[in-house]
C-alpha cells in the first residue's frame, strides 16, 4: 500500500524510524511528513495563529520525506493537499512513546489525531503506541529519545506487529469510514504477542496540573488517576496489563467506540 506516515514525537523519533523500516520491509510504500519537534497532547488541534511551514528532508528514512512545524494534524492535512506527489491509500501514525489508551489519553493523543485526520480525509488510519513504564519514559528523556538494548528489541518486535497490522487492517477499512484503528503494544512486547479487541478503559486524571507557584503558573504534573470502568467488555488498560496487543476501533460516526 502507499502510505502518508506520521507521528507526535517528532521526525526523529526512533520509534517513527522503527515503524517505517518495518513498514517497508513488509512492502509498503511510505512518505513520511513528521513534526519537527514533539507534539504530545495536542490531540487534533490546527496551527491558527502563524504560517506553518514545511520542508523536504533527507533524515534516513529511505523514503520521500518531509518535516512540518505544526501539529500532527497539520502534517497530515499539509500532506495530502501539497506535499504529495500522487494518492496514498491510508495514513498510519505512530508509534508513539507510551501507551494512547483509555478515553482521557485518546482524546488528548497527537498520535491518535493525526490518524483521525487522514479519517477526516475518507481514509483508512492506524495509530500505533509502545506502552513504557514511567521508568523507562523518563530514562528515554534523559537519552535524548535514544532506546536501550532491552526496549529497542521490543520496540523492533511492536514495529513487526504495526506493519503486519496495517497490512490486515487497513485494506478491510472502507473508504470514509470516520473510524481510526488504535493499536497499542505492550511492554515488553515480543514475536509471539497475541492480539485482542477492545475497547478504551474509562479513566479519570484528574489533578493534572501544579499549584499555582510564585508566578501564577501551573505546570504539568503526572497523576495515577483512578480507572472506573465496568468489567467487560476488555478494555485497552487491562489488555496491556494482561501482556497482549490491544485494538480498539474508534468510531467517530457514533461518537463511541465499536
Amino acid at each position: 500500500m502507499n502510505l502518508l506516515v506520521t507521528n507526535d514525537d517528532g521526525i526523529s523519533s526512533v520509534f517513527l524510524h522503527e515503524l517505517v523500516a518495518a513498514l517497508t520491509a513488509a512492502g509498503h510504500r511510505c512518505f513520511v511528513v513528521a513534526p519537527v519537534n514533539e507534539q504530545s497532547w495536542t490531540g487534533a488541534s490546527k496551527t491558527r495563529s502563524r504560517p506553518v511551514k514545511s520542508a523536504a528532508v533527507d533524515r534516513g528514512f529511505g523514503c520521500p520525506t518531509w518535516m512540518v512545524d505544526g501539529t500532527p494534524s497539520d502534517c497530515v492535512n499539509i500532506a495530502l493537499a501539497h506535499l504529495l506527489p500522487g494518492k496514498v491509500e491510508a495514513v498510519v501514525s505512530g508509534i508513539n512513546v507510551g501507551f494512547n489508551c483509555t478515553l482521557a489519553f485518546i482524546l488528548a493523543s497527537g498520535t491518535v489525531a493525526g490518524a483521525w485526520e487522514g479519517a477526516l480525509h475518507g481514509l483508512p488510519a492506524i495509530a500505533f503506541s509502545q506502552d513504557v513504564t514511567e521508568e523507562i519514559y523518563l530514562q528515554l528523556k534523559e537519552h535524548g529519545g535514544e532506546p536501550d538494548a532491552v526496549l529497542h528489541r521490543t520496540l523492533r518486535h511492536s514495529a513487526v506487529h504495526a506493519a503486519r497490522l496495517a497490512g490486515e487492517l487497513l485494506p478491510a477499512t472502507p473508504a470514509r469510514s470516520f473510524t481510526v484503528h488504535n493499536v497499542n503494544f505492550p511492554c515488553p512486547c515480543g514475536p509471539d504477542a497475541t492480539v485482542s479487541r477492545t475497547v478504551p478503559a474509562h479513566f479519570m486524571v484528574p489533578g493534572l496540573f501544579s499549584p499555582a507557584a510564585d508566578d501564577g503558573s501551573h505546570r504539568l504534573i503526572w497523576t495515577t488517576g483512578e480507572d472506573v470502568s465496568p468489567p467487560e467488555p476488555l478494555t485497552d488498560l487491562a489488555c496491556l496489563a494482561a501482556g497482549r496487543i490491544s485494538h480498539s476501533v474508534l468510531d467517530y460516526r457514533r461518537l463511541g467506540v465499536g
